[in-house]
């Protein structure tokens, strides 16, 4: 049985937390800025943090686990 749960939350959470996509913390211009598909390098660093510490809650803490077979 493979155990698809780390994969699966791991490619949702990169493609959520791209800077520029749905959200840019900091903005180029505001805080939060949304839909802008621009990125800067102090995004990239801050959206970095935010999904090391999003898939350790729920790779690690939770224990997300989704099996196949």
């Amino acid at each position: 049985m493979a155990d698809w749960g780390p994969v699966i939350i791991a490619v949702v959470l990169f493609v959520l937390l791209s800077p520029g996509l749905l959200f840019q913390i900091p903005g180029n211009h505001r805080v939060v800025e949304f839909g802008n598909m621009q990125t800067s390098g102090a995004s990239i660093v801050v959206h970095a943090i935010i999904y090391f510490g999003l898939i350790t809650i729920f790779l690690i803490a939770i224990g997300v686990h989704i099996y196949t077979g």
